[in-house]
């Protein structure tokens, strides 16, 4: 094998290995709101950096027949809740916070109350600028006002 073919090659298994060192997210103070029993639905909550420009497109979590990123804003003098349709822009290097209000992950279909000093699974699915989908797996507070981490 020549140079040429030797840099091609090595070229190809970096282009190939790229998404397994998926962009960097970092995710801080994540928690979900406790419920009570009855209660259908909650929200999660916490502060995304994503090194790279990516979008927070989708969310799973075994605790909620439903998972979505929301979005709530005034519309008039009323305040609505949507989801974020193309998934949430998270653009390179910014922190994006998800918190009451504003957008947050939603958790509907509750299969049993969230009670208060539990944790619960959820899952954040990303997209790169290429497309390329990943996965963050989080074991997420639960209280009943804003978890900080010190």
């Amino acid at each position: 094998m020549n140079f040429c073919q030797l840099s091609l090659s090595f070229a190809l298994a970096a282009t190939l290995a790229a998404p397994a060192f998926a962009q960097s997210i970092n995710v801080k103070d994540a928690w979900a709101r406790a419920s009570v029993p009855g209660q259908m639905g909650t929200g999660a909550f916490m502060k995304i950096t994503a090194k790279e420009g990516s979008r927070l497109v989708g969310a799973s979590s075994p605790v909620a027949g439903v998972t979505e990123v929301h979005e709530m804003k005034m519309d008039g003098n009323v305040m609505k809740m949507r989801a974020v349709e193309g998934g949430l822009e998270l653009p390179a290097g910014k922190t994006v916070e998800l918190k009451p209000g504003g957008f947050h992950v939603m958790l509907m279909d509750l299969k049993a109350a969230l009670p208060k000093d539990s944790t619960i699974p959820l899952t954040l699915v990303f997209k790169d600028a290429k497309g390329v989908e990943s996965k963050l797996e989080l074991k997420v507070p639960v209280a009943t006002a804003p978890m900080h981490s010190h």
